[in-house]
């Protein structure tokens, strides 16, 4: 699953209070609610490690010395862009509220 650009851009990256009741009243159990949140925040945080990562390895170079390195200012554009994004638990909030994330619950025997 993506990274919903338009979506992580107008969300706080501050941390605020949260209605409890609204995120009981999505799955009916406020600890379902968490626990979906919780997965949907470790998918979003493997997406953007991994993202960093593909964008970082064209900077990457074998034989770096002390001497050697150097400032790229596209690196550190790339880096402060991420630095700036909401948290991984913030974005998986914002998608539950704003019924972004699709789950389903697990059948008991």
């Amino acid at each position: 699953m993506s990274i919903n650009r338009k979506l992580v851009a107008s969300l706080n990256p501050l941390i605020e209070t949260r209605d409890v009741v609204a995120i009981k009243n999505i799955t009916g159990n406020l600890y379902e609610s968490i626990v979906v949140m919780a997965k949907r925040a470790n998918k979003i945080n493997i997406t953007l490690k991994e993202e960093l990562h593909r964008k970082l390895e064209d900077f990457a170079s074998n034989n770096d010395t002390l001497e050697e390195i150097h400032e790229n200012k596209e690196q550190i554009e790339i880096s402060k862009f991420y630095e700036r994004m909401a948290n991984p638990a913030i974005q998986s909030i914002g998608e539950l509220m704003n019924g972004k994330i699709y789950f389903k619950e697990k059948e008991e025997e």
